[in-house]
């Protein structure tokens, strides 16, 4: 297992050429200590875990590796068909023109979806395939706790939290000055 950088763990998820509408998510708050855990998983690309903590209000620092090769039907259940939310991995636009495009694409959505009845879920995916997501689907978080998945998931996957553990706080050492001046 290779630790990296968390956005280089983002960029395997979009480069991944899985089916975007398959990922599913499950984070909370770390076990131990600041930040945020969450795993992100698909059933023919696998399960990544991230940990992650926001330096300042425009800063993210994190760690974050691939854990599972592929979802087995042991993983299956550790995450949600049905989250209390929904995430997406977004990519910018490549150049002017391509956020022309998106642009045009996403209103043509939106106008679509005030005319006609339709679900949170439909105007999600239609949204997603209109910005070309490479990731989305169901997620269940919790920002002030770990839901119960996620201790599932920690059990399942011990040696990796403690070496990703072992790395991200690593990175706070050196990012967080502590004390007075």
């Amino acid at each position: 297992m290779r630790v990296r950088d968390w956005q280089d763990i983002l960029e395997d998820v979009m480069e991944s050429n899985a089916n975007p509408g398959d990922w599913r998510a499950v984070g909370g708050d770390r076990a131990n200590g600041i930040g945020e855990d969450i795993y992100f998983g698909h059933p023919d690309a696998g399960v990544y875990q991230l940990k992650t903590y926001a330096k300042n209000p425009f800063e993210v620092q994190g760690v974050g590796s691939q854990v599972a090769r592929r979802i087995d039907d042991d993983i299956d259940p550790l995450f949600p068909t049905d989250g209390s939310g929904i995430f997406g991995v977004q990519q910018g636009p490549e150049d002017e023109d391509d956020a022309k495009e998106k642009a045009k694409n996403l209103e043509t959505v939106l106008e679509t979806h005030a005319d006609a009845p339709t679900s949170p879920r439909a105007l999600l995916e239609d949204v997603m395939d209109a910005m070309d997501s490479p990731a989305y689907g169901p997620m269940e978080f919790d920002h002030h706790d770990r839901p119960d998945r996620m201790g599932d998931l920690t059990e399942t996957f011990e040696e990796a939290e403690e070496l990703l553990d072992a790395e991200f706080e690593d990175v706070i050492e050196e990012d967080v000055e502590r004390g007075f001046y």
